[in-house]
């Protein structure tokens, strides 16, 4: 008989499925690597097993251990899975905006689950990802996964996924690997696997408008996060999971593209698949267009549609947000830069006096600070040589690195405009940076004329 021990051994070999309706005629051909086929319904299970193996090698987890860990759903899904079979406790801390039949699947497991805010900052208290961490510190003999910045989640997905599509594929003979950036361990296994082979295949990263891996992979920095609706696909901190110089290249999607093509995975080629499994679909389908005929492109569909019933694949919650009607494309930040504006900048070593005069002679509110290699280290903005001036903190002969502050609403030219609502709503300047140097900085009023030059109606 072809049995399991336990249901951890059905982990994996899932299958490759060439999509047929939804990539256009003429296209590169594209393959579904179906992940939500896995027990637990999700690639996560992968990671999640993994880890837990290895951490019980260790002896970091011992019999009557509790699991702790932070959690989209899908980790925690594998984490349970394997906690029951295993006969551990297990803990789960969950943002607010993950849907009820996550939380309820992995209290279905016997996990406890502890729901947070979304809407907190990184470094808050209250963030999943600290509760999760205050959890394992108070809890006697329990293993915390850290699945964000643990380096099993990278090794799991390059031994056991990367290696598994290499095989499938003939030895890595495609020409294309899509995958989300959620911690950035899937992406990162798989490409660290095919780049240790030799593969020609290109890996390539999508992550949706909010989350900070395209301004990490783009130029070193997180951008400014926030809220975003399609679940277990992007972050709002950056990962030590993410290895970006493994990534070729890096793609954005917006929710109501991932919902809509989720819906359309489902109904058009009868494959049940969650909100990311759409965007990165999304991002195949429009670079299939561009390689044409010839190419083939594999694609990661992480996790099932059964954990988002109440979700987009309900019409009346697409309705609710909008998603039932195509939004307009704001273009990219690139069509907003003035190549003859120059960038001003200032040095660490520049007194604050010669930045006053900066400001005043160019009609500015604030200036990239630069470092002595050039590279940008900070921004000063008006309010903070007014502070520092009145509190006595600073003269103006004083370096203005005293005063710097940590440069944020970082974006690359290739972003879309829409990342600018977030920096702005922070109260922060978007400074545009692109191979390590500021190009250029956009302020609200240039997101102002840039709508308004959109919506000029046609000279008749």
């Amino acid at each position: 008989m072809d049995t399991k021990n336990s249901i951890l051994d059905a982990i994996g070999n899932t299958p490759l499925v060439r999509l047929n309706k939804v990539v256009e005629p003429g296209s590169a051909e594209v393959y579904a690597k179906c992940e939500y086929m896995n027990p637990a319904g999700s690639i996560k299970d992968r990671m999640a097993w993994y880890i837990i193996d290895q951490a019980e090698k260790q002896g970091l987890l011992k019999p009557g251990g509790t699991i702790v860990e932070n959690t989209s759903g899908n980790t925690g899904m594998g984490a349970a899975m394997a906690a029951a079979a295993k006969g551990y406790k297990a803990v789960f801390t969950m943002p607010d905006k993950m849907s009820k039949e996550k939380i309820d699947g992995l209290r279905a497991f016997g996990a406890q689950v502890i729901i947070t805010p979304t809407d907190v900052p990184g470094d808050s208290p209250d963030h999943y990802v600290n509760v999760a961490k205050r959890v394992a510190s108070e809890t006697p003999n329990s293993f915390y996964l850290d699945q964000y910045h643990n380096q099993w989640n990278i090794d799991a997905h390059d031994i056991m996924t990367g290696e598994e599509i290499y095989r499938q594929t003939d030895g890595g003979n495609v020409d294309a690997v899509i995958a989300g950036t959620g911690t950035g361990g899937t992406i990162s296994g798989i490409g660290r696997c095919f780049k240790r082979h030799g593969s020609k295949a290109k890996i390539i990263g999508v992550d949706p408008l909010g989350s900070v891996h395209y301004a990490v992979f783009h130029t070193g920095q997180p951008s400014t996060p926030y809220v975003y609706k399609v679940e277990g696909l992007g972050e709002d901190i950056v990962c030590r999971a993410f290895d970006p110089s493994v990534v070729d290249e890096m793609h954005q999607v917006n929710d109501y593209e991932c919902f809509t093509m989720a819906r359309r995975l489902i109904r058009e080629e009868g494959l049940f698949c969650g909100g990311s499994s759409g965007g990165m679909v999304h991002i195949a389908c429009k670079l299939a267009k561009e390689m044409g005929p010839g190419k083939k492109i594999i694609v990661i569909l992480p996790d099932s549609g059964t954990r988002y019933v109440t979700k987009y694949l309900d019409d009346a919650w697409m309705k609710m947000h909008g998603f039932m009607e195509e939004p307009r494309g704001l273009g990219l930040i690139e069509d907003m830069i003035d190549a003859e504006r120059r960038v001003v900048t200032a040095a660490e070593t520049d007194t604050i006096g010669s930045v006053i005069a900066l400001l005043r002679d160019h009609g500015i509110s604030q200036v990239p600070v630069t470092d002595a290699d050039g590279k940008p280290a900070g921004i000063v903005h008006e309010i903070d040589i007014l502070r520092g001036l009145q509190r006595g903190q600073v003269t103006t002969d004083s370096p203005v690195k005293s005063i710097e502050a940590k440069l944020g609403g970082i974006v690359h030219p290739k972003a879309r405009v829409e990342e600018l609502y977030g920096i702005f709503a922070a109260e922060q300047a978007a400074i545009v940076m692109n191979e390590g140097r500021v190009v250029a900085i956009l302020s609200e009023i240039d997101l102002i004329e840039h709508l308004a030059s959109r919506n000029q109606p046609a000279a008749v």
